[in-house]
């Protein structure tokens, strides 16, 4: 068993105490340890703040060449990461490169928006404008980094992912960063900064990492600093509320629960490519990281009419799901990350359970392919359905973390899809499929307000469609409401959490000098 240490100061320091144990969610077996007592969070603060200084010495394409130096590493280690994303992730090595690429997808995406940028250190931010009678008094906002920390604290189902999506953003914009993974699943994350310090390639100070607790951490951030969170809603709403990160202004952004949906238009007919585009994605978000995603469908509303026809096709696919060691071949689908996982999925199904009808699945008992009986946290897919959408609350409140989700009747009006919908407060994600593009817009256009992005499936995207559930650098990813109420990637909308607006107001002249004075 290995002890996974912190980077902090500029060095690797293994923590006193109690520490937190990293199991193989397969087999239970015991294979690392972390914690961070006797880790002094306010000179890892210092040191990174210290080390923000060389970062904002460089341009953007400066910061771009590090982030593809980083991608670049990541993808030329993949194999060999591979291994801790199975033991440690539960992953199946389909699920392991798709959080592996994913990280160095994302850093490659943010590196060309550097070469993109160029030799500059400071961003406009729309045109300028004319402030007085004549052109001689303008006004321009810019955008600079900030002076602080960016404290990035990520979940436990997207350990590589989840960290380069952040550090990507922080990086370029010129900020530091110090990444605290969720500690039963740190190992990947671990093996991935790991490397990255083994090679040099960041500034000093410029990349920290914690193998367990934060400690007093977010309560010594500060109005410059940055806290980017991933989790549940209430710890992100705790975390708000802390009084030393409310009443120092600290920027939070907050991703959280998401009740995602899928919808399926009355117009779609069994066995077209926009059904099998469907009740595929369905499948698939159901199944990827056993449903651990926080992108995944939980909801599947459907026409009344379509009903039989989507479960058929459903059972079918689901049917054929391979669950077990996820280190064998054959198996397609691996255990929940963590023995607190499996204790909440079977609550929530317990929860459901006065609402639903079994279509698949039962109450997720499986026997997993390659171990004993009994062992490991494994929850086969579980696909329910809903009679009474309507009188119905643990369907529209309860997000269970794992393969299981709801088919949700609905009469086919638009209004009826909408209102269903939005009844969970607040998405990461929702999908519509159909071919009617005047039903798609007004679904679309009703659900928009609710949801951090909306993907409309339809014949003419069914060969060339992503998985809804995929994460793009291009694409904001984040919701209102329940879900967070943040944002993240997005392009260069991404920078924004990490940069400060201001506005320049003066004589034109001298206002240009300064956006200008800005080239390496």
């Amino acid at each position: 068993m290995i002890t996974l240490r912190s980077y902090v100061g500029g060095r690797w320091i293994a923590g006193d105490g109690e520490r937190a144990r990293l199991v193989n969610p397969a087999t239970e077996e015991a294979i690392a340890e972390a914690g961070t007592g006797g880790v002094d969070m306010e000179a890892a603060l210092e040191h990174a703040r210290a080390g923000g200084v060389a970062l904002r010495e460089m341009t953007y394409l400066q910061r771009g060449e590090l982030l593809r130096a980083m991608a670049r590493l990541i993808h030329a280690r993949r194999d060999e990461l591979i291994e801790p994303a199975i033991a440690n992730g539960g992953n199946t090595r389909s699920d392991a490169k798709f959080d592996i690429d994913g990280a160095s997808g994302t850093l490659a995406y943010y590196a060309e928006l550097g070469a993109g940028l160029g030799d500059v250190r400071v961003l406009a931010d729309g045109d300028g404008a004319q402030l007085g009678r004549s052109a001689r008094l303008w006004g321009q906002h810019v955008l600079v980094p900030r002076h602080g920390v960016a404290v990035q604290v990520n979940a436990f189902n997207f350990p590589g992912w989840g960290f380069a999506e952040k550090a990507a953003c922080a990086l370029l914009a010129g900020m530091p960063v110090i990444a605290k993974p969720a500690t039963a699943t740190a190992l990947l994350a671990y093996r991935m900064v790991e490397a990255i310090v083994e090679a040099r390639i960041l500034p000093e100070g410029a990349l920290g990492f914690l193998a367990g607790g934060a400690g007093d951490l977010l309560r010594r951030l500060g109005g410059q600093d940055v806290l980017a969170f991933t989790g549940s809603s209430e710890t992100g709403a705790h975390l708000r509320a802390l009084r030393e990160i409310a009443g120092r202004s600290v920027r939070v952004n907050v991703e959280a629960d998401s009740l995602n949906a899928a919808v399926l238009a009355p117009d779609v007919a069994p066995g077209s490519p926009t059904f099998d585009l469907f009740v595929a994605d369905v499948a698939k978000e159901m199944t990827q990281k056993a449903g651990q995603k926080c992108t995944a469908f939980r909801r599947l509303l459907v026409p009344s009419p379509l009903v039989g026809a989507v479960e058929s096709a459903l059972v079918e696919r689901l049917g054929a799901v391979k669950v077990g060691d996820p280190a064998r071949e054959e198996v397609t689908m691996g255990p929940l990350a963590t023995a607190q996982q499996l204790r909440d999925v079977r609550a929530g199904l317990a929860r459901l359970r006065a609402e639903v009808t079994s279509v698949f699945g039962g109450d997720g008992a499986v026997e997993p392919i390659g171990l004993p009986s009994g062992r490991g946290y494994f929850v086969g897919p579980v696909l329910l359905r809903c009679n009474n959408p309507d009188a119905a609350t643990a369907v529209h409140q309860l997000e269970v973390f794992g393969p299981v989700a709801t088919i949700v009747p609905f009469d086919g009006e638009t209004r009826s899809a909408v209102d269903l919908v939005r009844r969970v407060g607040g998405m990461l994600q929702t999908s519509i499929y159909g071919d009617d593009r005047d039903r798609l817009a007004a679904l679309a256009l009703g659900i928009a307000p609710f949801v951090g992005r909306l993907v409309i499936g339809s014949e003419k995207i069914a060969g060339q469609a992503t998985a809804p559930g995929a994460v793009l650098p291009q694409l904001v990813h984040g919701g209102p409401g329940r879900a967070g109420g943040g944002e993240e990637l997005g392009g260069l909308r991404g920078l924004s959490l990490y940069l400060q607006r201001t506005a320049l107001q003066g004589d034109k002249p001298l206002v240009e000098s300064i956006a200008r004075q800005n080239r390496g």
